[in-house]
């Protein structure tokens, strides 16, 4: 704290932030790293030494490159600066291959990629009302914000102990959505539509893009009442943007496309046949749709009402990612999940399109995407809640009913997170963290809005409280029950 007044003093306490930040992830270097450290060392290696012919055909490792052309070129680009660190770790044939050179190389890249999101987060502090302000620095909401999205607990976890490039990804979209709400549309579109071709995940919240661009921009004005003017549409606005998406995807698929090749980059893309859920489901509906499945198969086992000789051999209690048949309910196709995610994201593309209120209603609307596709998606990773809560912590600091929500959704979202990191020496890290920032976020968020009713409700703060006890149960009684095989099951389940 010291430190930061210091900074203070001299009006540099962003960089204070985002310094301080930047020293914990280096502490973070000797931590485990999960299989995702394996995936982005292989496609190191494919990328620089296989042509591009190749890249979306190689299958040595189980790993295969499965990310847009774009994030293929930034492992390109990448692995130009890591044979300077060490050469043997982009051997396409060096399986599972984590030299003290090749972790030291792949957890600084993490590191050195951040500066975008640091950038997009001082961008988005820009965008923030600042009438709530306090006279405590540490009461201003740029401040809270900034502390908010720099040292977020889910990031921090997923990109640099368990291993992930979702820094910079996040700086784009933060970046994109900060250019939004600065008026520079054009802008906004265009760094949306690059990051789309890094990781089409994104794709969940790109309906919000498309109609608030569509409603706000292209359309150049309103009627008194809100309505559409529908004289105001702009063709060039829309040509505009039309070529954007154009230009930027010609130079993502367009070498593939000239090499024939698009169908199986797609088929990598979008794979299917890796079954509805993750092999750590993510805490959605179709969790609760499995674990009834589960429940009723087990009472129609003990009741004789099953054959055991019928029941599909491929289980969603398994931890494994694989296609599978529901046991007693029906099974869900990828075409069901679609049409539950839009059906569940209509009320607020409506409300985007019929209500516009500005960039505010725009960012709102994105959440809600988010959430949507997170409930209700194809084969969801528990990782993508970050989705919702990066966005979500921007709302967090305008409005108390949005620091209630944020807080519930951030609190709970990130506890989902914990069965990444399932090894004994990082369960101190995982729980010292969380509860710094949870404890952080709430007390910052109440004196931001202590003149306004409480944050939360009786219901509320029980659920919240609920975790510790769960946590405990977790770590010390499930392991010796026969389902320990599923760590994740009764966190995602709460």
């Amino acid at each position: 704290m010291a430190a930061l007044r210091s900074a203070t003093g001299g009006g540099n306490w962003f960089s204070a932030l985002a310094l301080g930040v930047t020293l914990l992830k280096c502490l973070l270097i000797p931590t485990y790293h999960s299989t995702d450290f394996e995936v982005h060392r292989n496609w190191l290696a494919i990328t620089h030494s296989l042509p591009i012919s190749q890249w979306y055909y190689e299958a040595t490792s189980e790993w295969t490159l499965d990310y847009p052309p774009f994030f293929a070129w930034f492992e390109f680009a990448l692995s130009h600066v890591a044979k300077y660190f060490d050469q043997e770790m982009l051997n396409v044939r060096n399986l599972n291959y984590s030299s003290s050179r090749t972790v030291l190389f792949q957890r600084f890249s993490v590191i050195f990629t951040d500066v975008l999101f640091v950038y997009a987060v001082h961008e988005c502090c820009k965008c923030i009302d600042g009438k709530k302000a306090g006279k405590e620095l540490t009461e201003k909401p740029k401040f809270i914000l900034s502390v908010l999205l720099l040292w977020n607990f889910g990031l921090l976890i997923v990109d640099h102990i368990h291993f992930q490039y979702n820094g910079f990804l996040f700086g784009l979209m933060l970046l994109s959505i900060a250019r939004l709400f600065q008026k520079r549309h054009m802008e906004g579109a265009f760094l949306f539509a690059v990051l789309l071709h890094f990781k089409h995940i994104y794709l969940y919240v790109a309906p919000a893009y498309g109609i608030y661009l569509l409603r706000s921009y292209c359309f150049t004005a309103n009627k008194p009442d809100g309505s559409i003017r529908w004289n105001s549409f702009s063709f060039v606005r829309l040509i505009s943007l039309g070529l954007i998406v154009f230009l930027v995807s010609a130079l993502s698929l367009g070498p593939f496309l000239a090499l024939n090749q698009l169908p199986q980059v797609f088929s990598r893309l979008f794979p299917f046949k890796r079954g509805l859920c993750h092999a750590y489901w993510a805490p959605n509906f179709w969790a609760l749709y499995n674990a009834l499945d589960k429940v009723l198969s087990v009472i129609g086992l003990a009741l004789k009402l099953l054959d055991p000789s019928k029941i599909p051999k491929a289980s969603m209690t398994s931890g494994l990612v694989q296609q599978f048949q529901h046991t007693v309910l029906p099974s869900v196709t990828p075409l069901a999940t679609l049409i539950c995610t839009l059906i569940a994201i209509l009320p607020s593309i409506f409300c985007l399109w019929f209500k516009p209120q500005g960039p505010r209603a725009f960012l709102r609307c994105l959440i809600l995407c988010a959430l949507s596709s997170f409930m209700f998606g194809w084969h969801v990773h528990e990782k993508a809640i970050l989705l919702a809560v990066l966005p979500m912590s921007l709302l967090s600091v305008g409005k108390a009913g949005d620091a209630s929500i944020f807080l519930i959704l951030t609190t709970a979202g990130h506890y989902s997170l914990f069965p990444l990191l399932f090894t004994a020496p990082e369960l101190p890290i995982k729980i010292l963290l969380m509860l710094l920032f949870t404890i952080y976020s709430i007390s910052s968020l109440k004196t931001l809005f202590r003149k306004e009713k409480p944050l939360f409700n009786w219901m509320e703060t029980f659920y919240l409280l609920g975790l510790g006890p769960l946590e405990v149960f977790c770590e010390f009684l499930f392991p010796f029950t026969s389902w320990k095989r599923c760590e994740w099951f009764p966190t995602t389940s709460y």
